[in-house]
Order: structure tokens, then sequence, then C-alpha cells
């Protein structure tokens, strides 16, 4: 049967009034920017560009599956001067790239906050105002990324607080401080997740998204001359890390504007990208009420192109934090169906979809690099033996970024907690330092890693 995508094309193509009502029905219900914006090329074509084809990505007309890492802090080692380090991220990206891993989701905006464990420096200073040389560490990133023949995932906001995210979009139009719904702060997630959610509903917030998201999606890279928006090393922008209606206790009468805004803000950024892919950076339904059903609803719409799940086993309580070990067969059970829900829901839906977290703690609980990784090697094979069996099957998994790429990174603190200044790690500053990372000396991890993205590679 033809695709929707190939029928559209073949209207372009032959033109006529019926045709043009084809055409109008092809460009869905998208808002006024992205009907305005022409369609990507046709899926053969070697541009160099992600596409979707059904429940699967395409690459120059070949099959696209990977296995990725979470490098959320690759723009900032990318800043010039003392502010990055470039000689660690060009290394980084080459040890990488010799274990097949070739995916990199990272993050693209950060604002200002009040927030206790908020990184700094951030990219938005002020509403409206931009670091420029942070935003050049984007450009760098993405130039060596191309180098390599790499592609990012970039996303554009946050749920959570350690990058300012939702919660700082709603303190900037509300006026009201964010250490009033500071969970590192004050312990209440529930409370923090009701504010975040606000965001969505706030104009003034979503317009000055908005100009966020066109601030970098419609850059021209520093170093290559390249727009962004025809860098084909972009495969995808998200809306956010994690985006929540809000608390699974209160968050349920948010739903139908969270829906709208998943929707509205997926076409906008259609718009201003056409060639490019968008998706929400969603949990999963863990992340969505704990709802098969309203994590179907909420991407079912023609501007997000595929789906994105996350699988935390200790931060669910299927593990325990402190010694992922001891219910390590339990917890597994429970991930292996959480995995296999949601590739059936992307299965049904038609779109591909995407693990894009996951990860465990180290032996024991602990932070050292030079612990131990027994419990987290063996976790990591059960989802990397998951992930290739519903791909070998046909199914709609079409890759995986673990969480996350610590590389270099240390901490010498005493409380393993990140500071100002500090080398990053692939911990975000409101979690140890060596919580989730990998580090660059996680050598049985590592070779798990890319024997996974090998055998991914051989189904193409």
């Amino acid at each position: 049967m033809r695709s929707r995508r190939a029928l559209c094309n073949w209207a372009r193509a032959f033109g006529g009034t019926v045709l043009a009502l084809l055409l109008a029905a092809c460009a869905g219900p998208r808002d006024e920017a992205a009907s305005a914006a022409p369609d990507t090329a046709p899926a053969g074509e070697a541009d160099g560009f992600v596409r979707v084809e059904g429940t699967h990505f395409v690459l120059d007309g070949k099959p696209y599956r990977f296995a990725g890492a979470n490098f959320w802090y690759g723009a900032y080692l990318g800043a010039p001067g003392e502010r990055g380090d470039r000689a660690r991220l060009v290394a980084e990206l080459d040890q990488l790239k010799d274990a097949g891993i070739d995916n990199l989701r990272v993050l693209a905006m950060s604002e200002a906050s009040g927030f206790k464990r908020g990184v700094r420096p951030a990219v938005m200073t002020a509403p409206g105002q931009y670091d420029e040389t942070l935003l050049q560490g984007i450009d760098f990133l993405l130039d060596e990324m191309a180098r390599r023949d790499m592609k990012a995932v970039l996303y554009l906001n946050n749920f959570w607080q350690w990058s300012g995210g939702m919660s700082q979009y709603v303190s900037w139009f509300t006026g009201e401080p964010v250490a009033a719904h500071d969970p590192d702060e004050t312990g209440d997630w529930n409370g923090f997740m009701q504010n975040s959610a606000r965001f969505y509903a706030i104009p003034e917030a979503q317009a000055l998204y908005r100009e966020a998201i066109r601030t970098v999606i419609t850059r021209t890279n520093t170093i290559n001359g390249k727009r962004y928006i025809d860098d084909p090393t972009v495969m995808s922008w998200q809306l956010a890390n994690e985006p929540r209606p809000g608390s699974d206790a209160d968050g349920h009468p948010n739903f139908p504007v969270f829906k709208q805004w998943v929707h509205d803000t997926a076409g906008y950024i259609r718009g201003l990208a056409p060639k490019q892919l968008v998706s929400t950076g969603s949990e999963g339904a863990w992340g969505t009420l704990r709802s098969d059903e309203l994590f179907y609803a909420a991407h079912d719409t023609p501007n997000v192109d595929y789906l994105t799940f996350h699988l935390w086993p200790s931060n669910w309580s299927w593990m325990d934090h402190h010694d992922p070990a001891a219910r390590l067969e339990s917890g597994t059970v429970q991930a292996m169906d959480y995995i296999d829900r949601h590739v059936d829901l992307a299965n049904r839906m038609g779109k591909p979809i995407v693990l894009s977290e996951f990860g465990l703690n180290r032996d024991k609980g602990a932070y050292d690099p030079a612990s131990g990784t027994t419990a987290r090697d063996a976790f990591y094979r059960a989802i990397y033996d998951r992930v290739l069996a519903r791909a070998k099957a046909g199914d709609a998994i079409a890759g995986s970024n673990f969480w996350a790429w610590g590389g270099r990174g240390r901490t010498a603190n005493a409380d393993w907690m990140w500071t100002t200044g500090d080398p990053f790690t692939g911990d975000p500053p409101q979690e140890a330092q060596g919580l989730f990372s990998l580090f660059d000396s996680d050598a049985s991890t590592l070779a798990i890693v890319s024997a996974h993205a090998k055998a991914m590679k051989a189904l193409d």
C-alpha cells in the first residue's frame, strides 16, 4: 500500500483541482507556520537527512537504526575559550564513534535560574537574551559530529529544574521566585511538577519559548556557515526533556492543554525545519499520568514524527536505588514489559519509537568511577537484547540512547555533587556525579553498547 507521504508527493507532481484537495489533506491540522512549509524531499533522496517511512527510519534510502548516548552537556564542551573544553569534546566524540555510538541526544537550550541545582551558565541569560558563547558551542559540536557522520537529537526545553526549564518560564511571567517550588529545597516534587505544568497555559511563556526555538533552529553555524535547518547532522528537534502534564496526583486536568501544546509546538517546529524530524522527548506512559492511552493520545498528531520513551527502574522503585543487584531480576521483568508495551503502542500508531533514556546505578549505589557495574552491565544486556529482538521482528523500535555519557568528567567534591565550574559528567547538577554516568573508563559497559550498535547496524 502506498504511504501517505508518497501519495502527497505524487499529488504535487501532477497538480490539478482534485489533487489540490489531496494536498490540503496532506497538510493536516498544523498551525500556520507548519502549513506554509514545504515538505521534505522524497525518502529515497541521498541528502543525509533521516526520514520516517511507516514505523521505521530511513537514511539515504536505507533503514536507519542506532545505539546512541545522551550527551546533554556536549554543547557546553563545544563553547570556545575557558567556557568549554573543545579538546575533551573532540577526544570523546572520537571514542564514541570508534565504539559505534553515533547518535547523541543533547541539550540545546537552558535558562538562567535561581534553582539550587540549576546548571550555570545558561544559554538564555534572561528572557530573550542569549549567551553567544554557548550557542557557538552548539555550532562546534554539530560541526565535529558532521565530520564523524554522527546524528544529533536536540531538545529545546526541560520539564525539570536542572537546566532552568519550564518552571523558570513560569517564574518570569508570574513574578513568583523559583525557590518557592524548588524540589531540592522543599522536597515537594508533586508541587514542583504542577508548577512546571503551568507553563503550557501562559501565553507570554509560550511566546518566549517559541522565540527561543526560532533562535536555535534558524541559526547559521559560525564554524561551517550551514543553516541548522539545512544540516542533516540534526536528526530531530525535541520539544523538551521529559515534558509531563503535571504530577500523577493532580495533573489530569492539565492534559487537554498539554496535548494541544504538543500538537501546536511540534507543528511550529515542523514549519521552521521541514527537512528534520520532530519528537517530544517524552518518558512514555510513566510521564503521561502513568497511562498508555494518554501517551498515545498526546502523540496522535501528524506533527510528531516518532515516539520516545524512557526507562528508569531504580528511580521508579522497580529496583533498589542503593543496591540495584538486590532486585535486578524482578526489576528487569518490569522493564521488559515497559519496553514491549511501548513498542506495541508505536506499532499501533504506525510510527517509529526510540528508547531515548535508560540507565541504572553502579553496584551498591556507589558513585566512584572505579566502582563496579555488574548489575548495570546485566541490565544493559537485557535492554539491548529486547530492543534487538523487537527490531529483528520488524517492529517499530528504531534505536536507543543510554543515559548518560560521562566521558572524562570527574568530580573532586566529597558529596559527589556538581558545583559551578566543575567538569561536566552525564549526571546533571541535581544528581550525584557518577550516579548513572558511563565514564570513559567503564570498559565492560562500553563494550556492551558497542556490540549492540554493531548488531543494530547489521540488521540494515
